[in-house]
């Protein structure tokens, strides 16, 4: 089967065209400046292609139109007729309570992703724009959504509800969701591959967006981002977890609207704000902290420290540790971040071969032969588990 993996934001758009049962890459691809003047950055592994295109893109649907007319262009596409693809697997980033697994997309389902609009404001409108364009250039064509919040609803109410009182939760759904759930679950079923079921695991999916998940026996027991992405561990703009007061604190005395702090909150802070908005790039904060600044050190060093201490609380959730993977782009990439996580955690049996964790981008055990604890890194593939879902689904 082919099967084309759409993640569409709101002025963006990725596109993977693939092979489900072996996870080959025919073409992928962005859509940028959608609504503006419109870029389509296309590449196709096996045929040494990459282009770039400037096509207006006033909405999506002309979005979508430049993915199918590139697919099927006979010097850079890779099928050659839009017939050869089976069907369309969407990431929907929020799926509140409704969804505990991937679905086929109808008017049902799309009502109820429309209903978690207040729940996820930033994603969810442009992921049904996304869906909405497909459906319309792509009738005939199954489509599929996939959820980053479907693989953590298997918490127990323990672990995601807030202690707020019940009437928030019974009529307007706050409680923790987790994200990066798609990402999460496929480390999940990988480590199952690799080492076998029943086993404790704590995943860290570290990137620009980073966030940890507690896993047992292949099921999500609890996830440190909540009711939005941006509580947990800093992050690249994000601040991660704090006191809600600070947020008042700064409304009140800079005369900040509610949204204008959020912003502060989503796009000011994290590591970027740490290093004095230098930058929420690793790479660049470790540069410069290798030249003594200050200010990039402690964003290293509170990033390190606060995964370090939801890898100890995760631990004692578990009632153990069998497995600890770090994935995504820093997890995968940043040796000198993983060597950090880990200093400190020998008392959980952690303990890391310096020459083995000298890898980038391939997947490995890093921890040393007598570690109590088995350390991977394991680059996550979202776009498969999306890929698969909608073929298991399409069929």
């Amino acid at each position: 089967m082919k099967i084309l993996v759409i993640n569409a934001g709101s002025s963006s758009l990725k596109y993977q065209l693939m092979d489900p049962d072996t996870g080959d890459v025919f073409a992928k691809g962005l859509c940028e400046r959608i609504g503006i003047d419109g870029r389509l950055t296309h590449k196709a592994p096996a045929k040494d292609v990459k282009v770039t295109l400037e096509i207006p893109m006033p909405t999506h649907a002309e979005a979508i139109t430049a993915v199918l007319d590139i697919l099927v262009d006979p010097v850079n596409g890779v099928v050659s007729s839009v017939d050869e693809i089976d069907a369309v697997g969407h990431r929907v980033v929020h799926g509140g309570m409704k969804f505990a697994e991937s679905c086929l997309i109808d008017e049902a389902c799309l009502e109820a992703v429309r209903a978690c609009i207040p729940l996820g404001p930033l994603h969810n409108p442009a992921n049904l724009l996304g869906i909405e364009a497909c459906q319309k250039i792509l009738p005939d064509k199954p489509q599929v959504a996939v959820f980053d919040t479907a693989y953590h609803m298997t918490m127990p109410p323990k672990a995601y509800r807030y202690a707020i009182p019940d009437e928030y939760y019974e009529k307007d759904s706050l409680r923790r969701y987790g994200f990066h759930g798609t990402s999460h679950r496929y480390i999940a079923k990988r480590v199952e591959a690799l080492m076998g079921k029943g086993l404790k695991l704590i995943n860290c999916h570290l990137g620009n967006g980073s966030s940890l998940a507690a896993i047992y026996d292949g099921k999500c027991q609890d996830t440190s981002m909540g009711l939005s992405p941006l509580c947990g561990v800093p992050m690249g703009t994000r601040c991660g977890d704090m006191d809600i007061t600070v947020a008042q604190f700064i409304a009140k005395n800079y005369n900040k609207s509610i949204d204008e702090v959020m912003t502060i909150l989503n796009k000011k802070s994290g590591v970027f704000g740490l290093s004095g908005g230098l930058s929420s790039d690793f790479r660049d904060l470790e540069s410069a902290a290798n030249e003594g600044n200050e200010k990039c050190k402690l964003a290293l060093d509170k990033f390190a420290y606060e995964v370090r201490k939801y890898i100890g609380a995760y631990a004692a959730a578990l009632g153990g540790l069998d497995v600890l993977v770090f994935t995504a782009g820093i997890g995968e990439n940043g040796a000198t971040t993983r060597a950090a996580i880990c200093e400190g955690l020998e008392f959980l049996g952690v303990k890391l071969d310096p020459e083995k964790n000298k890898l980038r981008g391939d997947e490995r055990i890093i921890s040393a032969p007598d570690s109590k604890v088995t350390v991977w890194v394991i680059p996550t593939n979202e776009e498969l588990m999306i890929a698969q879902d909608t073929a298991e689904l399409a069929k």
